[in-house]
């Protein structure tokens, strides 16, 4: 029990509130909200740490109180129950804290753009990107989540080709960082007439927003600007005019497209802006040497480079390759139910970070 009397330091509870009393002054200023674009998100992280700073507080006066019941059963056994009691509240209010510990990544708090491209399989392989897309907007639907499809192609006879969402929420990036990677399906095809079995990738990056990243300069001469109609269905999320934009930076080769707007004009700024955080990310891992500390190794989305696998046939299981993770009810994943997969990836980074 002594270890815990150090919780303010353990969570960092003096760089919380130096952190919270600028937000809040920040928030105070009359002009906030008509000259931060970014204000709900600023408003939630205010919130969040409050949230954290309250249960720090709370859980040093129980512990205290702890202390005190686990002193007097000592004497008097009626007080035991009341101490279960109290030790199991006292978890309860830990566990909160725990999973706001997970989110200790340089770029957690950040809105983030999440790209699905199909991968090998074919046609199979373009359905299982329209299946991934409809799993990521359930769960942002779920988790009350603001996104817009970016960018969105349609496969030749179904499915998708790729998709870009762009998700302008709190801790986004923290949340789907860990969706990173190649994703690999085995299920009967519906494709195939023989009903045989089939293996079909598709591959999800995920690049936080990053603030400041108008400090870079990009040339006119180091772009290439396509622009083409928009494709696919995206409901109500997606406009579908012909002022998509596509935008390749001839030097790093990165390429970047969005067609959420029915300006040209708008989507060729946006569409920049993710270029600009792309390259801000890709200047930074050159500096700190250690790609993988932010992006994760960029792989072909293939065989045996799966960070998780869903198999439909000759079983039903889901399972992460990072984490071991591993659930049965594959439809539930499928509807956008990846919260465990997220919470035990978010613990295994932890670790790695810490080892």
């Amino acid at each position: 029990m002594n270890d815990l009397l150090q919780l303010r330091s353990i969570f960092d509870f003096d760089s919380k509130t130096k952190k919270l009393k600028d937000l809040n002054s920040l928030i105070s200023d009359k002009d906030f909200w008509s000259s931060n674009k970014d204000a709900k998100n600023i408003t939630k992280e205010a919130s969040s740490i409050e949230k954290v700073i309250s249960l720090l507080n709370k859980l040093e006066n129980d512990l205290n109180d702890l202390n005190e019941l686990i002193e007097l059963s000592k004497d008097e056994v009626s007080e035991l129950e009341q101490v279960k009691i109290q030790i199991k509240d006292f978890e309860t209010k830990l566990e909160v804290l725990e999973e706001e510990s997970l989110f200790n990544g340089e770029y957690d708090n950040l809105s983030a753009v999440l790209n699905i491209n199909a991968g090998a399989g074919g046609v199979d392989a373009h359905d299982w990107a329209d299946i991934l897309f409809r799993m990521y907007t359930r769960f942002l639907d779920n988790e009350n989540m603001d996104y817009e499809i970016e960018e969105i192609s349609s496969g030749e006879e179904a499915g998708l080709k790729s998709a870009s969402i762009r998700v302008n929420s709190y801790r986004a990036y923290g949340l789907l960082e860990s969706e990173r990677g190649v994703h690999r399906l085995v299920r009967i095809s519906p494709f195939d007439s023989n009903k045989r079995r089939h293996t079909s990738f598709a591959g999800i990056d995920v690049v936080p927003l990053i603030e400041n990243s108008d400090e870079v300069n990009i040339k006119d001469d180091e772009i290439r600007v396509d622009v083409y109609r928009s494709s696919g269905a995206g409901g109500q999320h997606v406009n579908t005019t012909d002022s998509a934009v596509r935008i390749t930076h001839i030097p790093t080769g990165i390429v970047v497209a969005c067609q959420a707007e029915r300006s040209q004009l708008q989507n060729k700024v946006r569409a920049l802006d993710l270029l600009k955080s792309k390259i801000t990310l890709l200047e930074r891992e050159e500096q700190l040497k250690k790609l993988d500390d932010i992006r994760g190794e960029q792989v072909e989305a293939g065989w045996g480079r799966q960070i998780r696998s869903y198999v439909m046939q000759p079983y039903q299981q889901v399972k992460d390759a990072r984490t071991s993770i591993e659930v049965g009810n594959i439809q539930s994943v499928l509807d956008g139910d990846i919260s465990i997969f997220i919470k035990e990836y978010l613990k295994w980074r932890r670790q790695g970070l810490n080892d």
